[in-house]
């Protein structure tokens, strides 16, 4: 349920009737058991994910493309990375998703209703692309440039 409602929070989706001409992909959610380094339980972790595999080119995605450094490009340079949680899900989207509610959550919006996605979420084709736009768009606000190393 927390992983429902800050994905509510967020924004990433909306319900909606799915108009007549259009078609919904699956998700289901992924149950992921955190340990601590001694090996006790430390939480239960779940993720909404989209069944992405049903989504149609050209309808639902075109591109989904997006740039990873070549380790050999690395090569005597000074690296830094940050990890940024739920990356993905920041990523908006350029094409409408249709996605069927999880199941269990039908009291939540009624049904017949389905989520018309606005963000990314995990298994769709193009969630890394989205979060590499997203991502290049706010660092250009800050006058930084992505380019070739």
């Amino acid at each position: 349920m927390e992983e429902f409602i800050s994905l509510v929070e967020n924004g990433t989706f909306t319900p909606v009737r799915l108009p007549s001409d259009r078609k919904t992909i699956g998700c289901r959610w992924v149950f992921k058991l955190k340990r601590k380094a001694d090996g006790s339980v430390d939480r239960y972790k779940a993720r909404l994910v989209a069944k992405g595999f049903s989504q149609l080119p050209g309808l639902e995605f075109s591109q989904v493309f997006a740039p990873t450094a070549k380790w050999a490009a690395l090569e005597d340079l000074e690296l830094y990375s940050i990890d940024i949680s739920t990356a993905f899900l920041n990523g908006d989207l350029d094409h409408d998703v249709y996605m069927d509610q999880p199941e269990g959550f039908e009291e939540y919006y009624g049904a017949g209703f389905v989520l018309k996605l606005v963000k990314a979420i995990y298994g769709l084709k193009q969630a890394g692309r989205q979060w590499h736009k997203k991502l290049d768009s706010v660092l250009k606000g800050y006058g930084i440039h992505i380019g070739a190393l």
